[in-house]
């Protein structure tokens, strides 16, 4: 029988991972690639450190409700962490590993962690000026090594489990016992597409629902026994710190933690995943791979290609019209073309979820179509953060599904999405007028807006602030048309604007094989700065747009386009970590670019 814990039972998320733990023994938890190998940690090996480093945390007077800074990038020893600071009674605050140091300064002091948690050296050079100006801050404690941090204490996560493991075990067994559902396990600051991130505060409750809920969505579609997960997404958002760290410990599974973006392709073929969590940006950047490929394949491999998605989408959007010619070939294209397809993702994937922001239908259905069972799913970090999630046996595209275990949704008078459930956010901390503003009788106001088809399937259609208002009075959501954009291969990213504004004009990062290609037929350099400029340049962009405009009403219409002279990331600040833009950053920076759009 496969493992997978009784939420009912489990008082708290340390005890949901003990129970997985005692379950599972000497078998693999989580892996990690060091030198140019996978190694694993097992769940025996992991429960051990764990109990170490939270007795040795309970003796450098860390008491319950103390916050706990942890800056690191996706690898075992944040799970361990996070896990014994919970197991001590503690909150962990995550911060993402490209804050500045103002950032940090701003998380730590206004959180008042104790301890900060750091990996790298690199890392480091960020955090300890950010941590030696917050008084509350006692200590230092390296991950890979021991940071001078002065006049901060300094000690290093191996010499932390050492000491803790030479103590004894009744003051964490106190400390446990006292863990109550409800308090508060995690403390993420969302990053924001605007303005001061917040403190989120989520209960062990709401995280262990969410995982219950997760789970429920799959456990009839597939046989769900020893899964393994390939974490990409930082563990310091509220998606990957569900999807991709609890849930997988809620069923007992094995985590392997991703070398970095531009090795993905090549970590799924290896790992060979079950079950993969990710944003849309992320399914866009696979299907322009797998699109870029057909187009250097024979011409008889590009026809069986096209056909098993032209097929595949007719199955999935009108199956009535399918004639008897096609539904003979679609077993055979299996096959030829879609078993290839899933093979280049591993070979073994149940489901790929998607949640984060919106995916263009389009893409979902490509991979759909293509064999692959693509799950958009909805939420927020004030959710913990799933609130909706499609299930396999009613899945629509242009859906996110119905509610999911535990959460109530409604639609408000002016259509904006409400949810309710042990899932919603504690509050913010110490933001009791904001948080007053967002939870009201107990629903959480999401800001977006949405309505609820007759299968009770969510519909996401914009962000309540982001809805563009022309100056004809016409409402447009930028989302969709950004979506419809970045289908054209040779959009990698868009960002529209236009309120109050005759018409809608874009700023747009052009894809890098684009740009080469293009450089190279002109005999121009292929950098992007100078692109940027060139009327040329952007005439050949502007016949993109022109290709994504027939899809579109006229009032989505993009008329003036600009060039942006980088790629929107979260390396830059463009982008939040879950990879969406965060327009006023972007905004300010091109502002000039944009108002031209309009006065020249």
């Amino acid at each position: 029988m496969p493992y997978v814990v009784d939420f009912a039972a489990k008082p708290s998320l340390p005890a949901m991972f003990f129970d997985a733990a005692s379950n599972r023994g000497d078998h693999p938890f989580m892996w990690a690639k060091r030198d140019n190998a996978w190694q694993a940690i097992s769940y025996r090996q992991a429960t051990d450190k764990v109990r170490a480093l939270a007795k040795a945390l309970i003796a450098r007077g860390i008491e319950p409700g103390d916050r706990v800074a942890l800056v690191s990038e996706n690898r075992p020893e944040f799970a361990l962490i996070h896990f014994a600071v919970m197991s001590a009674g503690a909150v962990t605050v995550p911060t993402y590993t490209t804050n500045t140091v103002a950032d940090h300064k701003h998380i730590f002091s206004d959180s008042g962690a104790k301890l900060v948690f750091v990996s790298t050296r690199a890392l480091a050079s960020r955090v300890i000026p950010a941590a030696q100006d917050c008084p509350d801050i006692t200590a230092i404690i390296g991950i890979e090594e021991s940071f001078d941090a002065s006049p901060l204490a300094s000690s290093n996560l191996d010499a932390e489990i050492e000491t803790g493991r030479a103590l004894e075990d009744e003051s964490l067994e106190a400390r446990l016992a006292q863990i109550d559902v409800n308090a508060l396990a995690i403390l993420i600051y969302t990053s924001g597409t605007g303005g001061v991130p917040k403190g989120v505060m989520l209960s062990h409750d709401a995280i262990m629902l969410n995982c219950e809920g997760a789970y429920d969505v799959l456990k009839d579609s597939f046989d769900l026994a020893d899964e393994t997960f390939l974490s990409f997404l930082p563990l310091s958002h509220s998606y990957e710190h569900m999807a991709g760290l609890c849930w997988p410990i809620s069923m007992g599974a094995q985590i392997y933690y991703a070398e970095g973006a531009e090795k993905l392709v090549a970590n799924m073929a290896e790992v060979r995943p079950t079950v993969m969590t990710a944003v849309p940006r992320l399914f866009e950047a696979m299907r322009a791979r797998v699109l870029k490929g057909i187009e250097s394949a024979p011409k008889t491999r590009q026809r069986l290609f096209w056909m098993a998605v032209n097929i595949g989408r007719k199955r999935i959007l009108e199956p009535e019209n399918l004639t008897l010619m096609e539904r003979l070939l679609d077993p055979l294209l299996d096959r030829l073309v879609r078993a290839k397809v899933r093979g280049r993702f591993g070979g073994r994937l149940k489901a790929l979820v998607s949640g984060g922001a919106a995916l263009t239908p389009d893409v979902g259905i490509f991979f759909q179509a293509l064999g692959l069972t693509l799950l958009q799913g909805y939420g927020q970090t004030e959710s913990a953060p799933l609130i909706s999630v499609n299930r396999p046996e009613m899945l629509k595209m242009d859906t996110v599904g119905p509610a999911c275990t535990g959460v109530e949704i409604k639609i408000a008078h002016d259509g904006e999405i409400l949810a309710r459930g042990r899932n919603i956010m504690m509050g913010y901390w110490n933001m009791p007028e904001a948080t007053s503003q967002t939870v009201v009788d107990g629903w959480l106001h999401t800001g977006d807006i949405g309505k609820v088809d007759d299968q009770g399937r969510l519909m996401i259609t914009d962000r309540k602030k982001d809805i563009i208002v022309l100056s004809g009075g016409d409402n447009v959501s930028p989302a969709r048309v950004e979506g419809i954009l970045t289908l054209e291969p040779e959009i990698a990213q868009a960002m529209v604007i236009g309120d109050k504004r005759p018409n809608l004009g874009a700023l747009l990062v052009p894809s890098e094989d684009f740009i080469e290609d293009w450089a190279k037929s002109n005999s121009k350099p292929a950098e992007l700065p100078a692109l940027a400029d060139d009327l040329d340049f952007i005439k050949a962009m502007k016949a993109a747009v022109d290709r994504a405009n027939k899809s579109l009403s006229n009032i989505e219409k993009v008329r003036r386009i600009c060039i942006a002279t980088e790629a929107f990331s979260t390396e830059n600040g463009q982008m939040t970590a879950s990879l969406k833009t965060r327009r006023h950053i972007v905004k300010d920076l091109y502002a000039d670019k944009l108002e031209a759009l309009y006065t020249s």
